[in-house]
């Protein structure tokens, strides 16, 4: 291998890992151990890590929660029959699997507001890519406008992803945490007459964005409207689709997912009748057996890469089945009023920990705009200052704005869901005061 590639030692095949990442000393560890023995060490390194959130109570968010886990969600999830990553190729073998993706992809379609949802992406970045190919797709123009407000490795990745498409990606900026459109006055801004029109509701700041300047945007223009739709907060606000929404897409970890360290995680997607057959990834449907009775297929494939090749509106050609199963499975135990419920709980948790920080001193709200059930905060010390004395203190305490968003470095995000207790956040609170002394 180090003779393909031209290298002489194996030192040189990690010279690009910087030195910061490197362990200079050696594990330390004495000769000729055992695997257990050895397993054991390498656990007590682990124990180490204090940013665990079964450890530590968790108030970071941006895009990976810490919601319940009910035990139904986890014990039907985690049954053999439904443990794949692969949408089933063998109809005739795998009804139930098809089932439960085409119950997914109804409960979907009903959070977004929308007719038409797939069997799911990979996570939430990844759906926004394909909605942007699917708005540039259909409207002919490359032009995308995104608001500052989308979460900020979303933007990250779909640059990358139109570094190879060609598709002109363009920021709008925030005023006050949501976006400040071009008036409709003003000449066609930034860059001319968008083709796709990208806005997060609620927004990455948390704050709540109204999409009619957004809508009426596209309808001057023939854009197409993708909203980056929260789905926990479906449960207090008007759809995407009710907003007028041509794509809908967020990321479904909430839905019985637990965290981890990136993934795997779940893109939601839904769009209307007029993209079906722009639809990326796998759909399945409902018909007929040659006996009459119901069965589930995967339809309208002459889409996918793995028939028309170049021809196909997406390379994607499988999903998060196993995601899938479990948000389906979280769903139907939540049903319409306990979804309520949860953007309930959320929405009271968040107003009464963000009314009770910003009665510390020198905690000033990051943007003055309504929020649901994340929130962003200014602080006089920095958030990762911040973020590291109340990790001593036993919390993760939010995610740090960082170069994202202006005066970022003091800004922190803070997510409180149903799982946190009053109690939880009247210590949160002591423990930011003290650490701001």
């Amino acid at each position: 291998m180090l003779d393909f590639l031209g290298l002489g030692t194996l030192d040189d095949l990690f010279e690009t890992v910087p030195d910061a990442l490197r362990l200079a000393s050696g594990l330390d560890l004495p000769p000729g151990r055992g695997e257990p023995d050895v397993l054991a060490e390498m656990e007590a390194f682990a124990e180490a890590n204090r940013a665990r959130s079964d450890r530590m109570v968790c108030f970071a968010g941006a895009g990976a929660y810490d919601h319940e886990l009910p035990a139904v969600t986890r014990s039907l999830a985690g049954r053999s029959e439904f443990v794949t990553s692969y949408t089933p190729y063998q109809p005739e073998v795998a009804q139930g699997v098809l089932q439960a993706i085409f119950e997914y992809q109804t409960m979907v379609a009903r959070l977004a507001g929308l007719p038409v949802a797939n069997a799911s992406l990979y996570d939430g970045a990844s759906a926004l890519i394909e909605a942007i190919n699917l708005g540039v797709a259909a409207s002919g123009r490359p032009l995308v406008w995104v608001s500052q407000g989308v979460h900020p490795h979303w933007r990250a990745a779909a640059g990358t992803a139109a570094a190879g498409t060609g598709h002109d990606l363009r920021s709008v900026p925030l005023v006050d945490g949501v976006t400040a459109w071009p008036a409709p006055s003003e000449a066609p801004a930034p860059g001319g007459e968008p083709g796709v029109v990208v806005v997060a509701y609620p927004n990455h700041l948390g704050c709540l964005e109204d999409l009619e300047p957004a809508r009426a945007w596209c309808d001057r223009t023939g854009a197409v409207l993708v909203v980056a739709a929260d789905p926990v907060a479906a449960g207090l606000l008007r759809s995407g689709g009710d907003w007028g929404a041509d794509v809908v897409v967020g990321e479904g970890q909430a839905f019985g997912t637990p965290l981890g360290f990136g993934g795997p995680y779940l893109g939601l997607f839904a769009t209307a009748t007029d993209h079906l057959r722009r639809l990326p990834g796998r759909l399945v449907g409902e018909t007929v057996d040659t006996e009459g009775r119901r069965a589930y297929v995967t339809t309208l494939r002459t889409r996918e890469q793995d028939i028309r090749r170049e021809k196909a509106t997406s390379n994607v050609c499988t999903n998060q089945t196993l995601m899938a199963v479990t948000a389906a499975i979280q769903l139907g135990w939540l049903g319409t009023s306990g979804l309520v419920e949860l953007g309930q709980r959320c929405a009271v948790a968040t107003h009464y920990t963000r009314d009770a920080l910003l009665a510390l001193d020198g905690v000033e709200p990051y943007a003055e705009a309504p929020v649901v059930r994340e929130f962003a905060i200014r602080t006089p010390v920095t958030a990762d200052v911040l973020l590291e004395r109340l990790a001593d203190d036993g919390f993760l305490g939010g995610v740090a704005l960082g170069e994202a968003y202006p005066d970022g470095e003091r800004a922190l995000l803070i997510a409180v869901t149903e799982r946190r207790t009053r109690d939880e956040v009247d210590r949160f609170v002591a423990a930011v005061a003290g650490a701001l002394r």
